[in-house]
């Protein structure tokens, strides 16, 4: 099993996968801004100035414990969001996943290839087991992009989270390394 200190760069038909620089910064601050990332992802922990992003980001390629990679269309270039494995724990062999994509790369399949490009490389490159996540139950949108790439619904953390005076749900979802050997991110898929 490797560690994340590899900063692959992932091609799939739609998206390129890539290691972040500090000029990512200007970029994924529009992005983390947006109402519906604030809305499904949260409000900041800290204020997100110039120089933290550009910090933060030219910072992720010297992480071995998490692997960060920009999400970029494979058409014009543009970073439109972010995935991230972190949380590693190498008995289990096993990390949690999260993702964010902008305004401008939603509805197009990016999220969903991105997606199935770094689980994809979590299985067949680093030798993980599972893959697991959570999200929020009234995000509609990512749950399906999960579904769709095989994720399982394993259990709801119910009204774990006050957002915006309402009770939410965290849905828990993984995915098994035999899963994904037997469907490589398609599981509706006929085998035939």
């Amino acid at each position: 099993m490797s560690d994340f200190s590899v900063k692959p760069v992932l091609t799939g038909e739609r998206t390129v996968l890539r290691p972040f620089t500090e000029a990512d910064a200007a970029a994924m601050a529009e992005i983390i801004e947006d109402p519906d990332v604030v809305r499904f992802t949260g409000e900041p922990s800290a204020e997100l100035t110039e120089e933290r992003l550009r910090s933060w980001y030219g910072s992720r390629s010297e992480q071995t414990d998490r692997l960060d990679l920009a999400v970029t269309d494979r058409a014009t270039g543009e970073l439109v969001g972010e995935v991230v494995l972190f949380e590693w724990d190498t008995h289990a062999r096993g990390c949690t996943f999260r993702t964010l994509i902008g305004p401008r790369g939603r509805g197009r399949g990016l999220g969903t290839e991105a997606t199935r490009l770094i689980v994809g490389y979590g299985f067949e490159q680093l030798g993980l087991h599972r893959i697991q996540l959570e999200a929020y139950g009234h995000n509609a949108r990512a749950l399906r992009v999960y579904e769709k790439v095989g994720f399982v619904r394993e259990g709801v953390r119910r009204e774990a989270d006050l957002r915006d005076g309402v009770w939410r749900d965290w849905v828990l979802m993984a995915l098994l390394e035999q899963e994904w050997a037997g469907h490589r991110g398609h599981p509706h898929l006929d085998p035939a």
